[in-house]
């Protein structure tokens, strides 16, 4: 142990004086004028931290103390400006708008359990990509209904958690889901229960902002009672998020505007008379034929007449690379969050529709 200088050989220094140092320690690094610790944050962020692993550079520069974290919000740009996930509020924002966000699930069916991983190369296959853990779900049976619960934390799948995230909510025949989402989608939201509502932790999504069951969209598979052949047909109504002037002085979001309801629906595919099989093109991104591919794209909404439909531009796609990994690749106006309740719409037997 420690001696304090002045004291005898053998006596001990109490560990109050050793607290001390190391607050003494933290406040000399707040004290650091604002444009230093910015140029520090700057410069850690031009030198290798535009990926990850790197990247947890930036986010240990924000973990520094309070004086770092305002530097890092002024500095790193939201996800839909950068195209870059840094933060856990990366994964309730929008993705960019010009390209996709490359993604991956793994499945564990033994334990009902689904990671979201941010892929860090485009052949994750043949480069044994790990991935950057951003989520985990895990299925519930609740009575007639299945629920899967989202969280921060692939050890603690529970809504009563500070790193719960949201839920996706089956009817019995496992054809309409509903989202939740931990977080209001927008000023004003009420929750679908108060029993939930809770304020989140330092390292939530949001830090001190209230949450509880805001129903945020649905996702509907169209009965195929003919059985003819084809793929799944689905239709996706989303409450997508739109942020405003978020990243002074914190990282958190601190006003969401209401843009009104995106609908999605499953990109027709076309049937390959050689290969004899329903055809959609992943540009190499999945490569197992599966019914749970799929592909999403905007379309006009009946309730507003002038909104406008895209084939061409995928919002969400889904496939199989492998016997328990998928690939996930979303853009705006979803978020990570969004698009993988989606997905975990797609896992499991629809009778009703195939």
């Amino acid at each position: 142990m420690a001696a304090r200088p002045g004291c005898g050989e053998g006596e001990v220094v109490p560990m109050e004086g050793l607290a001390v140092t190391e607050e003494e320690d933290d406040d000399r690094w707040s004290r650091l004028l604002p444009e230093l610790v910015a140029e520090v944050v700057r410069r850690v962020e031009a030198s290798g931290g535009e990926r990850w692993p790197a990247r947890k550079d930036v986010v240990s520069c924000a973990s520094v103390c309070r004086r770092w974290r305002d530097a890092a919000a002024a500095v790193v740009q939201p996800l839909p400006e950068s195209g870059k996930i840094t933060f856990p509020s990366s994964l309730k924002q929008p993705g960019p708008k010009d390209f996709p966000i490359q993604c991956f699930i793994k499945r564990n069916k033994r334990n009902s359990m689904f990671y979201l991983y941010l892929g860090l190369s485009n052949n994750l296959i043949a480069t044994k990509d790990k991935g950057k853990f951003l989520m985990a779900a895990r299925r519930f049976r609740r009575g007639a209904h299945t629920e899967y619960i989202i969280s921060l934390d692939a050890d603690d799948l529970s809504q009563g958690s500070g790193a719960y995230v949201g839920k996706l909510r089956s009817d019995f025949w496992g054809t309409n889901f509903k989202i939740y989402d931990s977080q209001a989608p927008y000023n004003g939201a009420k929750a679908s229960s108060t029993r939930s509502i809770r304020r989140f932790g330092s390292r939530r999504i949001s830090p001190q902002v209230s949450s509880g069951n805001f129903d945020v969209g649905q996702v509907s598979y169209k009965y195929n009672l003919l059985k003819s052949r084809g793929p799944r047909r689905m239709l996706c109504t989303m409450e997508c998020p739109s942020i405003q002037e978020t990243w002074e002085n914190s990282l958190n979001v601190k006003f969401l505007k209401r843009t009104g309801t995106t609908v999605l629906r499953n990109k027709a595919p076309r049937w390959h008379e050689h290969l004899q099989c329903w055809c959609l093109n992943f540009h190499g991104r999945v490569t197992v034929a599966s019914v749970k591919n799929f592909q999403l794209v905007a379309t006009t909404n009946p309730s507003h007449p002038d909104s406008v439909g895209d084939d061409e531009t995928v919002i969400l796609q889904f496939g199989k690379v492998d016997s328990d990994i998928f690939t996930m690749d979303y853009r705006q106006p979803l978020s990570a969050f969004q698009a993988f309740a989606i997905c975990l719409s797609s896992f499991g037997t629809k009778l009703a529709c195939e």
